[in-house]
């Protein structure tokens, strides 16, 4: 469905000295830099497919987007979206193809919803039978047809969030780019907004790109992830890799029975491993130990303590990511080092 190779973006960007001497200069000679938004980057997306697109503020995510949705036009490469080159901007790749961007609307703000689909219908060429079946569909799905009369403007963050994605899924189209889909919205929207796209996917099954700063939205909605590190793409292949390869450790916590008596814990968990105690109370303790000792320690903490309650834990993925993420040289993991090992080849990104 996606397809691209080697993509690239620069950007010239005017630069000056500070002060009236700068601003003078700049005046005759200005200075321009340049600034490599997207630097060869190569991945696939599959029919059906969420693919998560992780990296930091500036990291060129929605750069890289807008290439793929046609917006930007790229300084070099090749990209393939349902066989069409995006930047040519044809008509029926324009049909097919969806970009919803939490950050800005695309819906008229006096209008009420009804209003602004009816114009979307028209936009498309939607035949009548097929507009009315998916609308009720999306609506019934969202909870929002008592809304649908009410002005966007006077919808709560959450309701509009909902229209913007009915309006970018009317046409039913076959790529959808979701950048920033739950920013700002309360954890019940959030929850709700992931649970549609889980079950449109399931029902139509696009190709999906999802870029988000909520981790959590990453973990429920996608099962493969590209990791964007400084401009680079440092990891593309399965979350659960992720926290393999780059999460060793995992965490007990225990809970004691009350008034269960003290324990030299040091002694008990022994010297020489890679094991942290994190957390020392009288009724809870939590412990950081690798993986492959985790079933041998938790064994040995139950026969010796009175427990009351142990649970394992995984390492918080947004902390093994935002690990990743500020990576550096000097006995840091190098990109190849930290890419899957069905990655692609010589992926890079750099911030817009």
């Amino acid at each position: 469905m996606i397809e691209v190779q080697a993509l690239c973006k620069d950007f010239h960007v005017h630069r000056k000295q500070e002060g009236l001497m700068g601003s003078l200069r700049a005046l005759v000679k200005r200075e321009t830099v340049v600034k490599h938004a997207v630097k060869a980057a190569t991945f696939h997306v599959a029919e059906g497919e969420i693919l998560g697109l992780v990296g930091a503020n500036g990291a060129g995510k929605t750069t890289l987007v807008k290439m793929l949705a046609g917006i930007i036009h790229p300084s070099g490469g090749e990209a393939r979206v349902l066989g069409h080159r995006p930047w040519e901007r044809t008509r029926d790749f324009q049909r097919h193809i969806a970009l919803i961007m939490g950050q800005k609307a695309q819906l008229w703000w006096d209008l009420p919803a009804a209003d602004c689909f009816l114009l979307l219908k028209e936009i498309y060429q939607i035949p009548e039978a097929r507009y009315r079946e998916t609308l009720a569909f999306l609506t019934e799905t969202l909870q929002v047809k008592g809304e649908l009369n009410i002005q966007i403007r006077r919808l709560s963050l959450g309701e509009r969030m909902k229209m913007e994605l009915i309006a970018a899924l009317l046409h039913q189209p076959r790529v959808v780019f979701l950048d920033e889909p739950t920013i700002g919205l309360d954890l019940s929207a959030q929850r709700a907004i992931r649970d549609f796209i889980l079950y449109y996917r399931e029902q139509h099954r696009p190709a999906m790109i999802l870029t988000s700063h909520y981790m959590e939205d990453i973990e429920r909605l996608c099962e493969r992830i590209l990791i964007i590190r400084e401009g680079e793409l440092v990891f593309d292949g399965p979350l659960v890799e992720v926290m393999r390869t780059h999460a060793r450790h995992k965490v007990i916590s225990l809970q004691l029975k009350p008034g269960a008596p003290s324990v030299n814990l040091r002694r008990l968990l022994g010297t020489g491993r890679d094991v942290e105690v994190l957390e020392e109370g009288p009724e809870r303790i939590r412990i950081q130990a690798p993986r492959d000792e985790i079933p041998n320690l938790a064994g040995r903490l139950v026969s010796e303590l009175q427990v009351h309650d142990l649970a394992v834990e995984e390492v918080d993925i947004a902390t093994v990511i935002e690990g990743l993420l500020h990576a550096r040289g000097g006995g840091q993991a190098a990109p190849e080092e930290l890419a899957a090992p069905e990655e692609l080849a010589a992926p890079e990104e750099v911030a817009a």
